[in-house]
């Protein structure tokens, strides 16, 4: 399905079923067709729940170009999807950068978001996640380019994708969710280092988070035992409400 809400063609997929509504947010240059978002498209289905997936603008089959989009454009996906597509209170489920749009929108939306389920989420990544050479050439050249692991494209960044993510980082004081939390990590993650999903989990003010390291995750957590963790942790989450 596509719907022309805040930006043009929003490419998703909901299936309507019993709420909470649950959101996969794929992470970073990432789509809707991933491991993750479509096996637990397919347990939901099997369940009679409400889910949607989703991409964000410029990816997948969503318009506009990539290297337009700036973390807050995918924010405001994030919310028409929120408000324009999901009935009820919605339980947010954010892969690597998909994990700082849940925040994100759980912030926005305190009312309607009731639970979080983060798989090695990545809020404030610009921060941490790019040398200092990096950031100097991105800033200066306006682009930066890395080798995909995933992939043979590139993995592109922007200064209007940076400075965006620096305009929205989160990771100080107490950040402002009552509701339940399930953080999966895994601890041979070359990509978001453990320590960080930790560091999440004490300063959400929720009494209800619980981090779930996996010794020997990578990144990705696709694998059948990951996907198995993965919907535990959302019937977990469920559950607690």
């Amino acid at each position: 399905m596509m719907t022309d809400i805040l930006r043009p063609q929003l490419a998703f997929h909901h299936h309507e079923g019993q709420t909470p509504t649950i959101i996969f947010l794929p992470g970073y240059a990432s789509d809707m067709t991933g491991t993750k978002a479509t096996a637990l498209e397919a347990w939901a289905i099997a369940q009679g729940r409400a889910f949607i997936r989703f991409d964000y603008g410029g990816c997948g089959n969503s318009g506009g170009e990539f290297a337009d989009q700036t973390l807050t454009g995918w924010r405001d996906d994030t919310l028409a999807i929120i408000d324009e597509v999901a009935s009820g209170p919605v339980i947010l489920v954010g892969s690597s950068m998909g994990g700082w749009l849940m925040l994100l929108a759980a912030k926005a939306r305190p009312d309607r978001v009731a639970g979080l389920v983060g798989i090695a989420p990545a809020p404030d990544f610009t921060d941490w996640g790019f040398t200092t050479e990096e950031k100097v050439a991105l800033m200066s050249a306006g682009r930066l380019e890395r080798a995909n692991p995933y992939g043979p494209e590139p993995t592109i960044y922007t200064r209007g994708f940076f400075a965006s993510g620096e305009a929205n980082r989160l990771m100080f004081g107490s950040f402002p969710f009552d509701g339940p939390v399930r953080l999966i990590q895994g601890q041979k993650d070359a990509d978001v280092p453990w320590h960080r999903t930790i560091a999440l989990a004490e300063i959400l003010r929720s009494a209800d988070v619980q981090t779930w390291l996996v010794k020997d995750g990578d990144h990705r957590l696709s694998r059948d035992t990951d996907i198995t963790l993965l919907i535990s942790a959302v019937e977990d989450v469920i559950t607690a409400l």
